[in-house]
This record gives structure tokens, sequence and C-alpha cells, in this order.
């Protein structure tokens, strides 16, 4: 019976740093990204989400009838907060029918505004790309992993 209660607080353990461990992720991820300033007027793509932190940031948005623009490049410039050129990516615009979504994640210090444009060609000036963001259950699974590498 001791056996089963002591790996029944185990778990209850682990559980409640889960929860905690969480709750200081999500607070410390919020409390870091600020907004990004757009500096143009181009209604051909909208924006839902651009944010920025002292070293990275994201921009995640939507192209509204790419078909009309086939065969071009979104360009989006990242600036500071002295209006200086940090870097530019470039999004090969797809033959879609309504809309093509687009995710741009970049390492750049202090970066507070962007602008967007097309253009018909690339230049050598592009960032470096970074993977992704992890989704919740990589997250988990890599948590679980090098807990049981650190407990194993």
């Amino acid at each position: 019976m001791s056996t089963l209660k002591r790996f029944l607080k185990y778990i209850i353990w682990l559980v409640l740093f889960f929860i905690f461990s969480e709750f200081l992720i999500n607070v410390g991820l919020a409390s870091s990204y600020k907004p990004l300033e757009r500096k143009d007027s181009f209604e051909q793509v909208v924006i839902q989400d651009a944010e920025s932190t002292l070293v990275n940031g994201k921009i995640i948005g939507t192209i509204n009838n790419p078909a009309e623009i086939d065969g071009k490049y979104l360009r989006i410039d990242i600036y500071s907060e002295r209006n200086m050129l940090l870097g530019t990516r470039y999004i090969d615009l797809e033959k879609a029918t309504s809309s093509q979504e687009f995710k741009v994640f970049y390492e750049l210090e202090d970066s507070t505004s962007y602008e967007i444009s097309i253009v018909n060609e690339k230049t050598d000036q592009e960032l470096k790309i970074i993977p992704d963001e992890w989704t919740k259950p990589e997250i988990v699974l890599a948590t679980a992993l090098t807990f049981l590498i650190f407990w194993g």
C-alpha cells in the first residue's frame, strides 16, 4: 500500500509541476512580446499577429487574392526604433484561389516596425530562417523526454 501511495504522490507532484511550469511559460512569453508597428498601408495583406522581443520576432498574416500577383514576392522589411533596416524576408506568392497564409519568424535584436511590399525578384539580403513555433504536443513531448533523461 505504501508503494501505491508513494507512486500517487509522484504523479500529483508531476501534475502540479506541469501546471506551474505552463503558467510561468505563458506569463513569461506574454510579457516579453511587444507589438510591431506597420509602416505601410498595403490592404491586400492582412496581418493577424506581429510581435517582437528583444532578440526575435514573428509576423503572421494572410495575402488576399494572390492570383493577381502570381510569380512575384512579398517583401517584408524589418526596422529598428531609429528606422534602420535590420533585415528582409521574402515570401513566394503561389497560385491560390482566395488567400495564402504566411508565417515569418526571425532573429533580430530590437526590431520595432515592419513594412510590406510586392517585388518582382529577390535580392541577397534575406534574413536567416528559423523553424516554426512548436505546438503544444511537441512542447509536452520534449518536456517529458527531458524529464525522463534526467530522472532515468
